[in-house]
Protein backbone atom coordinates (compact mmCIF):
# COMPACT_ATOMS: atom_id res chain seq x y z
CA UNK A 1 0.00 0.00 0.00
CA UNK A 2 2.83 2.63 0.81
CA UNK A 3 4.58 1.42 -2.44
CA UNK A 4 0.96 2.42 -4.59
CA UNK A 5 0.24 5.59 -2.48
CA UNK A 6 4.68 6.42 -3.03
CA UNK A 7 3.84 5.94 -7.03
CA UNK A 8 1.00 8.22 -7.13
CA UNK A 9 2.49 11.04 -5.54
CA UNK A 10 5.36 10.60 -7.98
CA UNK A 11 3.23 10.45 -10.51
CA UNK A 12 1.19 13.87 -9.40
CA UNK A 13 4.32 15.50 -8.87
CA UNK A 14 5.61 14.80 -12.29
CA UNK A 15 2.47 16.48 -13.60
CA UNK A 16 2.74 19.37 -11.79
CA UNK A 17 6.19 19.82 -12.64
CA UNK A 18 5.07 19.28 -16.72
CA UNK A 19 2.86 22.04 -16.06
CA UNK A 20 4.91 24.28 -14.22
CA UNK A 21 7.35 24.68 -17.29
CA UNK A 22 6.49 27.11 -19.93
CA UNK A 23 8.51 26.85 -22.83
CA UNK A 24 9.75 30.74 -24.09
CA UNK A 25 8.07 30.92 -27.62
CA UNK A 26 10.53 32.81 -30.08
CA UNK A 27 9.91 36.26 -30.66
CA UNK A 28 10.19 36.67 -34.25
CA UNK A 29 6.92 35.08 -35.23
CA UNK A 30 4.02 36.31 -33.33
CA UNK A 31 1.54 34.13 -35.30
CA UNK A 32 3.57 31.25 -34.90
CA UNK A 33 3.26 31.34 -31.59
CA UNK A 34 -0.18 31.93 -31.30
CA UNK A 35 -0.61 28.65 -33.37
CA UNK A 36 1.41 26.84 -30.86
CA UNK A 37 -0.56 28.32 -27.98
CA UNK A 38 -3.73 27.03 -29.15
CA UNK A 39 -2.33 23.64 -30.04
CA UNK A 40 -0.96 23.66 -26.31
CA UNK A 41 -4.22 24.38 -24.71
CA UNK A 42 -6.32 21.21 -25.42
CA UNK A 43 -3.13 19.17 -23.59
CA UNK A 44 -3.31 21.51 -21.06
CA UNK A 45 -7.42 20.97 -20.00
CA UNK A 46 -6.36 17.58 -20.63
CA UNK A 47 -3.45 17.62 -17.66
CA UNK A 48 -5.35 19.26 -14.87
CA UNK A 49 -8.21 17.32 -15.62
CA UNK A 50 -5.51 14.39 -14.86
CA UNK A 51 -4.58 16.14 -11.75
CA UNK A 52 -7.91 16.63 -10.09
CA UNK A 53 -8.41 12.91 -10.92
CA UNK A 54 -5.08 11.90 -9.37
CA UNK A 55 -5.84 14.10 -6.43
CA UNK A 56 -8.96 12.52 -5.77
CA UNK A 57 -7.40 8.87 -6.33
CA UNK A 58 -4.85 9.76 -3.38
CA UNK A 59 -7.49 11.12 -1.53
CA UNK A 60 -9.26 8.07 -1.58
CA UNK A 61 -6.20 5.95 -1.07
CA UNK A 62 -4.90 8.20 1.88
CA UNK A 63 -8.55 7.50 3.39
CA UNK A 64 -9.33 4.25 2.69
CA UNK A 65 -12.55 5.45 0.66
CA UNK A 66 -14.16 5.12 -2.73
CA UNK A 67 -13.43 8.22 -4.58
CA UNK A 68 -17.35 9.19 -4.81
CA UNK A 69 -17.65 9.02 -1.70
CA UNK A 70 -14.88 10.52 -0.27
CA UNK A 71 -15.63 13.57 -2.51
CA UNK A 72 -18.67 14.53 -3.34
CA UNK A 73 -21.19 12.48 -0.33
CA UNK A 74 -23.62 14.48 1.40
CA UNK A 75 -25.46 13.68 4.60
CA UNK A 76 -27.64 16.24 5.44
CA UNK A 77 -29.55 16.19 2.04
CA UNK A 78 -33.34 15.05 2.49
CA UNK A 79 -34.40 12.07 0.23
CA UNK A 80 -37.72 11.84 -1.85
CA UNK A 81 -39.02 8.42 -1.26
CA UNK A 82 -42.23 6.68 -3.07
CA UNK A 83 -43.94 7.11 0.84
CA UNK A 84 -43.21 10.41 2.09
CA UNK A 85 -40.33 13.04 2.17
CA UNK A 86 -38.28 10.78 4.61
CA UNK A 87 -35.36 12.06 6.52
CA UNK A 88 -31.72 12.03 4.78
CA UNK A 89 -29.82 10.37 6.96
CA UNK A 90 -31.76 7.03 7.47
CA UNK A 91 -32.81 6.03 10.60
CA UNK A 92 -30.33 6.59 14.02
CA UNK A 93 -30.80 3.01 14.71
CA UNK A 94 -30.54 -0.19 12.43
CA UNK A 95 -34.19 -1.62 12.75
CA UNK A 96 -34.49 -4.90 14.73
CA UNK A 97 -36.09 -6.99 13.34
CA UNK A 98 -36.08 -5.87 9.94
CA UNK A 99 -39.55 -4.30 8.42
CA UNK A 100 -41.14 -6.60 6.58
CA UNK A 101 -41.63 -5.75 2.95
CA UNK A 102 -45.31 -4.84 1.52
CA UNK A 103 -47.72 -7.39 0.50
CA UNK A 104 -51.11 -6.65 -0.15
CA UNK A 105 -52.84 -3.38 0.77
CA UNK A 106 -55.45 -3.30 3.02
CA UNK A 107 -58.02 -0.60 2.79
CA UNK A 108 -59.72 0.57 6.49
CA UNK A 109 -63.16 2.15 7.12
CA UNK A 110 -62.94 2.27 11.20
CA UNK A 111 -60.65 3.18 13.58
CA UNK A 112 -61.83 2.16 17.69
CA UNK A 113 -60.02 3.82 20.52
CA UNK A 114 -60.74 3.20 24.44
CA UNK A 115 -59.53 4.41 27.78
CA UNK A 116 -57.41 0.98 28.78
CA UNK A 117 -56.16 -2.23 26.74
CA UNK A 118 -59.12 -3.52 24.73
CA UNK A 119 -59.80 -7.25 26.10
CA UNK A 120 -58.68 -10.16 23.26
CA UNK A 121 -62.32 -11.29 23.90
CA UNK A 122 -63.58 -7.98 22.47
CA UNK A 123 -60.68 -8.04 19.56
CA UNK A 124 -61.94 -11.67 18.70
CA UNK A 125 -65.87 -10.63 18.47
CA UNK A 126 -65.00 -7.72 16.26
CA UNK A 127 -62.81 -9.83 13.67
CA UNK A 128 -65.98 -12.09 13.59
CA UNK A 129 -68.68 -9.50 12.66
CA UNK A 130 -70.16 -9.91 9.10
CA UNK A 131 -68.07 -7.93 6.38
CA UNK A 132 -64.80 -7.31 8.75
CA UNK A 133 -61.88 -8.92 6.40
CA UNK A 134 -58.72 -7.70 8.44
CA UNK A 135 -57.96 -6.06 12.03
CA UNK A 136 -55.28 -4.47 13.08
CA UNK A 137 -54.37 -3.34 17.23
CA UNK A 138 -52.80 -0.49 17.76
CA UNK A 139 -52.06 1.92 20.43
CA UNK A 140 -53.53 5.40 20.51
CA UNK A 141 -53.40 8.41 22.88
CA UNK A 142 -52.75 12.11 22.79
CA UNK A 143 -49.09 13.23 23.02
CA UNK A 144 -47.62 17.04 23.67
CA UNK A 145 -44.94 17.61 21.20
CA UNK A 146 -43.36 20.96 21.78
CA UNK A 147 -46.33 21.74 23.33
CA UNK A 148 -48.90 20.86 20.80
CA UNK A 149 -51.46 18.33 21.11
CA UNK A 150 -50.84 15.63 18.46
CA UNK A 151 -52.70 12.38 18.57
CA UNK A 152 -50.27 9.67 18.19
CA UNK A 153 -50.53 6.23 17.03
CA UNK A 154 -48.35 3.51 18.03
CA UNK A 155 -47.96 0.55 15.43
CA UNK A 156 -46.22 -2.90 14.48
CA UNK A 157 -44.32 -1.50 11.03
CA UNK A 158 -44.21 -4.69 9.57
CA UNK A 159 -47.80 -5.45 9.73
CA UNK A 160 -49.58 -2.38 9.80
CA UNK A 161 -47.72 -0.39 6.79
CA UNK A 162 -50.63 -2.22 4.44
CA UNK A 163 -53.27 -0.61 6.42
CA UNK A 164 -51.82 3.25 5.44
CA UNK A 165 -52.54 5.13 2.20
CA UNK A 166 -50.50 3.34 -0.70
CA UNK A 167 -47.87 5.95 -1.33
CA UNK A 168 -46.84 5.74 2.68
CA UNK A 169 -47.20 1.88 2.94
CA UNK A 170 -45.22 1.62 -0.17
CA UNK A 171 -41.99 3.49 1.51
CA UNK A 172 -39.22 0.92 2.98
CA UNK A 173 -37.08 3.33 4.40
CA UNK A 174 -40.24 5.19 6.08
CA UNK A 175 -41.51 2.35 8.08
CA UNK A 176 -37.80 1.40 8.83
CA UNK A 177 -37.20 4.99 10.47
CA UNK A 178 -40.00 4.74 12.16
CA UNK A 179 -39.34 0.89 13.43
CA UNK A 180 -35.07 2.65 14.52
CA UNK A 181 -37.56 5.29 16.91
CA UNK A 182 -38.20 8.09 14.74
CA UNK A 183 -41.67 9.27 14.23
CA UNK A 184 -44.07 9.83 11.15
CA UNK A 185 -46.41 13.17 11.32
CA UNK A 186 -48.44 14.43 9.10
CA UNK A 187 -47.69 16.81 5.96
CA UNK A 188 -50.14 19.40 8.16
CA UNK A 189 -48.11 18.74 11.16
CA UNK A 190 -44.66 18.95 9.68
CA UNK A 191 -45.37 22.02 7.19
CA UNK A 192 -47.97 24.23 9.67
CA UNK A 193 -46.91 22.60 12.87
CA UNK A 194 -43.51 23.74 12.83
CA UNK A 195 -42.21 20.04 12.95
CA UNK A 196 -39.19 20.03 9.84
CA UNK A 197 -38.09 16.69 8.58
CA UNK A 198 -35.00 15.15 10.04
CA UNK A 199 -35.47 17.89 12.99
CA UNK A 200 -35.80 16.31 16.71
CA UNK A 201 -38.48 17.44 18.87
CA UNK A 202 -39.60 16.59 22.36
CA UNK A 203 -42.55 14.23 23.42
CA UNK A 204 -43.32 13.98 26.58
CA UNK A 205 -39.95 14.50 27.69
CA UNK A 206 -38.44 11.88 24.64
CA UNK A 207 -36.54 13.21 22.24
CA UNK A 208 -37.99 11.94 18.43
CA UNK A 209 -36.66 12.58 15.44
CA UNK A 210 -39.24 13.11 12.72
CA UNK A 211 -38.26 10.61 10.52
CA UNK A 212 -40.65 11.25 7.75
CA UNK A 213 -43.49 13.23 6.50
CA UNK A 214 -46.92 10.62 6.13
CA UNK A 215 -50.58 10.67 6.54
CA UNK A 216 -52.05 7.77 7.72
CA UNK A 217 -55.48 9.12 6.71
CA UNK A 218 -57.09 7.68 10.08
CA UNK A 219 -58.79 11.26 11.58
CA UNK A 220 -57.13 13.14 13.64
CA UNK A 221 -54.01 10.94 13.63
CA UNK A 222 -51.30 13.00 13.01
CA UNK A 223 -48.49 10.92 14.12
CA UNK A 224 -47.20 7.67 14.07
CA UNK A 225 -44.42 5.63 16.16
CA UNK A 226 -43.46 1.87 17.05
CA UNK A 227 -45.27 0.53 19.87
CA UNK A 228 -41.63 -0.11 21.67
CA UNK A 229 -41.61 4.11 21.07
CA UNK A 230 -44.99 4.27 21.99
CA UNK A 231 -44.64 2.34 25.28
CA UNK A 232 -42.06 4.99 26.27
CA UNK A 233 -44.28 8.02 25.84
CA UNK A 234 -46.52 6.85 28.17
CA UNK A 235 -49.42 5.49 25.40
CA UNK A 236 -51.29 3.11 26.34
CA UNK A 237 -51.19 -0.83 24.71
CA UNK A 238 -53.26 -2.39 22.66
CA UNK A 239 -55.95 0.40 23.07
CA UNK A 240 -56.79 0.96 19.71
CA UNK A 241 -58.04 -1.43 16.55
CA UNK A 242 -58.06 -0.80 12.81
CA UNK A 243 -60.88 -2.42 11.18
CA UNK A 244 -61.05 -2.98 7.39
CA UNK A 245 -64.33 -3.99 6.25
CA UNK A 246 -65.13 -2.52 2.67
CA UNK A 247 -68.19 -4.66 1.69
CA UNK A 248 -70.19 -3.77 4.86
CA UNK A 249 -72.31 -0.55 5.82
CA UNK A 250 -69.80 1.58 7.97
CA UNK A 251 -72.52 3.41 10.01
CA UNK A 252 -74.59 0.03 10.40
CA UNK A 253 -71.39 -1.83 11.39
CA UNK A 254 -70.41 1.58 13.78
CA UNK A 255 -73.67 1.11 15.18
CA UNK A 256 -72.51 -2.95 16.11
CA UNK A 257 -68.85 -2.12 17.37
CA UNK A 258 -70.07 0.39 20.02
CA UNK A 259 -72.77 -2.55 21.48
CA UNK A 260 -69.29 -4.85 21.70
CA UNK A 261 -66.53 -2.86 22.99
CA UNK A 262 -66.05 -1.56 26.54
CA UNK A 263 -68.13 1.55 27.89
CA UNK A 264 -66.72 4.61 26.61
CA UNK A 265 -64.71 3.23 23.51
CA UNK A 266 -65.14 5.32 20.21
CA UNK A 267 -65.15 4.29 17.01
CA UNK A 268 -64.22 6.64 14.27
CA UNK A 269 -65.37 6.32 10.44
CA UNK A 270 -62.25 6.06 8.03
CA UNK A 271 -62.39 7.31 4.60
CA UNK A 272 -65.92 8.08 5.33
CA UNK A 273 -68.68 8.63 2.54
CA UNK A 274 -72.08 9.35 2.72
CA UNK A 275 -74.53 6.60 2.19
CA UNK A 276 -78.02 7.63 0.28
CA UNK A 277 -81.03 6.23 1.49
CA UNK A 278 -82.66 3.99 -0.81
CA UNK A 279 -85.92 5.03 -2.87
CA UNK A 280 -84.84 9.21 -1.99
CA UNK A 281 -83.66 11.04 -5.34
CA UNK A 282 -82.77 14.36 -3.68
CA UNK A 283 -82.48 15.70 -0.48
CA UNK A 284 -85.30 17.94 1.19
CA UNK A 285 -84.44 21.42 2.26
CA UNK A 286 -85.21 20.30 6.17
CA UNK A 287 -82.40 18.03 5.71
CA UNK A 288 -80.05 21.02 5.31
CA UNK A 289 -79.16 23.95 8.27
CA UNK A 290 -82.17 26.23 8.46
CA UNK A 291 -81.40 30.06 6.95
CA UNK A 292 -81.12 30.93 10.92
CA UNK A 293 -78.49 28.40 11.59
CA UNK A 294 -76.61 29.72 8.25
CA UNK A 295 -76.59 33.63 9.56
CA UNK A 296 -75.53 32.35 12.97
CA UNK A 297 -72.75 30.17 11.59
CA UNK A 298 -71.42 32.93 9.01
CA UNK A 299 -71.69 35.80 11.35
CA UNK A 300 -69.39 33.24 13.93
CA UNK A 301 -66.89 32.68 11.43
CA UNK A 302 -66.54 36.25 10.20
CA UNK A 303 -66.40 37.92 14.03
CA UNK A 304 -62.87 36.26 13.74
CA UNK A 305 -61.33 37.74 11.10
CA UNK A 306 -57.77 38.48 11.70
CA UNK A 307 -57.22 35.42 14.33
CA UNK A 308 -53.60 33.77 13.99
CA UNK A 309 -53.86 30.11 12.11
CA UNK A 310 -52.16 28.02 14.49
CA UNK A 311 -52.27 24.66 14.11
CA UNK A 312 -54.64 22.13 16.05
CA UNK A 313 -56.16 25.60 17.48
CA UNK A 314 -59.90 24.82 17.86
CA UNK A 315 -60.93 28.48 19.43
CA UNK A 316 -62.10 30.84 20.63
CA UNK A 317 -58.93 32.80 19.91
CA UNK A 318 -57.05 30.70 17.11
CA UNK A 319 -58.25 28.22 14.67
CA UNK A 320 -56.62 25.72 12.09
CA UNK A 321 -58.98 25.70 9.06
CA UNK A 322 -61.42 22.79 10.05
CA UNK A 323 -61.50 24.04 13.79
CA UNK A 324 -62.94 27.28 12.16
CA UNK A 325 -65.58 25.01 10.77
CA UNK A 326 -66.27 23.42 13.69
CA UNK A 327 -66.32 26.61 15.76
CA UNK A 328 -68.40 28.43 13.85
CA UNK A 329 -71.38 25.63 13.07
CA UNK A 330 -71.48 24.94 16.80
CA UNK A 331 -72.40 28.48 17.30
CA UNK A 332 -75.52 27.73 15.05
CA UNK A 333 -76.05 24.17 17.27
CA UNK A 334 -74.61 22.34 14.60
CA UNK A 335 -72.57 19.40 15.93
CA UNK A 336 -69.23 19.28 13.51
CA UNK A 337 -66.63 16.37 13.33
CA UNK A 338 -63.10 17.51 14.38
CA UNK A 339 -60.64 17.18 11.03
CA UNK A 340 -61.50 18.33 7.28
CA UNK A 341 -61.37 14.55 6.18
CA UNK A 342 -64.71 13.97 8.03
CA UNK A 343 -65.85 17.65 7.55
CA UNK A 344 -66.20 16.06 3.93
CA UNK A 345 -68.79 13.37 5.01
CA UNK A 346 -71.57 15.76 6.57
CA UNK A 347 -73.67 15.88 4.09
CA UNK A 348 -74.10 15.79 0.13
CA UNK A 349 -71.39 16.87 -2.60
CA UNK A 350 -72.81 19.50 -5.25
CA UNK A 351 -71.27 21.64 -8.06
CA UNK A 352 -69.18 24.57 -7.35
CA UNK A 353 -71.39 26.70 -9.47
CA UNK A 354 -74.75 25.48 -7.19
CA UNK A 355 -72.69 26.18 -4.03
CA UNK A 356 -74.71 29.14 -1.54
CA UNK A 357 -73.06 31.00 1.63
CA UNK A 358 -72.60 28.43 4.27
CA UNK A 359 -71.51 25.52 1.99
CA UNK A 360 -68.22 24.11 2.55
CA UNK A 361 -65.54 24.07 -0.01
CA UNK A 362 -62.61 21.16 0.75
CA UNK A 363 -59.07 20.73 -1.16
CA UNK A 364 -57.07 17.48 -1.49
CA UNK A 365 -53.34 19.46 -0.80
CA UNK A 366 -51.06 16.65 0.54
CA UNK A 367 -48.46 15.06 -1.45
CA UNK A 368 -48.31 12.27 0.59
CA UNK A 369 -51.60 11.05 0.92
CA UNK A 370 -53.08 12.37 -2.45
CA UNK A 371 -56.93 11.06 -2.14
CA UNK A 372 -56.84 12.83 1.27
CA UNK A 373 -58.77 15.62 2.45
CA UNK A 374 -56.47 18.28 4.01
CA UNK A 375 -58.16 21.69 3.76
CA UNK A 376 -61.22 23.31 4.05
CA UNK A 377 -63.17 26.67 3.96
CA UNK A 378 -66.59 28.32 4.19
CA UNK A 379 -68.20 29.63 1.00
CA UNK A 380 -69.34 32.89 1.16
CA UNK A 381 -70.54 34.14 -2.09
CA UNK A 382 -69.36 34.05 -5.39
CA UNK A 383 -65.73 33.64 -5.66
CA UNK A 384 -64.96 34.21 -2.35
CA UNK A 385 -64.35 32.03 0.82
CA UNK A 386 -63.87 32.45 4.46
CA UNK A 387 -60.85 30.78 5.41
CA UNK A 388 -58.16 30.03 8.35
CA UNK A 389 -55.22 29.23 5.59
CA UNK A 390 -52.08 28.35 7.08
CA UNK A 391 -49.57 29.23 9.43
CA UNK A 392 -48.04 32.20 9.14
CA UNK A 393 -51.31 34.03 8.07
CA UNK A 394 -55.09 35.00 9.87
CA UNK A 395 -58.46 34.14 9.52
CA UNK A 396 -59.44 35.75 6.71
CA UNK A 397 -61.42 36.68 3.26
CA UNK A 398 -60.33 34.84 -0.10
CA UNK A 399 -61.04 34.36 -3.30
CA UNK A 400 -61.57 30.35 -4.19
CA UNK A 401 -58.89 28.83 -6.20
CA UNK A 402 -59.40 25.68 -7.76
CA UNK A 403 -56.07 23.87 -7.98
CA UNK A 404 -56.23 20.16 -6.12
CA UNK A 405 -60.44 21.10 -5.29
CA UNK A 406 -62.19 18.40 -4.05
CA UNK A 407 -65.42 19.73 -4.26
CA UNK A 408 -68.37 21.05 -2.35
CA UNK A 409 -70.49 19.81 0.59
CA UNK A 410 -73.83 21.08 1.52
CA UNK A 411 -73.90 19.98 5.55
CA UNK A 412 -76.79 18.32 7.47
CA UNK A 413 -76.69 18.82 10.83
CA UNK A 414 -78.20 15.04 11.63
CA UNK A 415 -75.48 13.63 8.89
CA UNK A 416 -72.77 15.57 10.88
CA UNK A 417 -73.69 14.53 13.91
CA UNK A 418 -73.39 11.13 13.35
CA UNK A 419 -69.73 11.46 11.32
CA UNK A 420 -67.07 10.71 13.78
Amino acid sequence: MLDGRARLTKVVSEVREDLAFRPRMPRRDPRRRIRNLRRTVPFIAALLTSVLILDVVVLAELTGREPDKAAFRQQTQPVRDPGGFVAASGPAVAPTPAVAPLKKPIRAQLLVVADHPLPPEDVAEVRDQKGVTGTEVVDAAEVRMDGKRVQTMGVEPSTFRPYAPKSTAESDALWANIAAGDMAVSFDLGQDGGLKLGSTVDGGGRQLRVGAYATVGMGSISAVVSRQTARSLGIPTGNALVVSAPKADSRALRAKLLKILPKGSQVATINPVVVERRGRTAWPETAFMSTNQIQVALQAAEGKLGRPYVWGAEGPDSFDCSGLVQWAFGQAGVRMPRVADQQWATGPRIPLSQARPGDLIFWRNDPTNPGYISHVAIYWGPGKMLVAPHTGDVVKFSPIYTKNLAGVVRVSPAVAKGVR
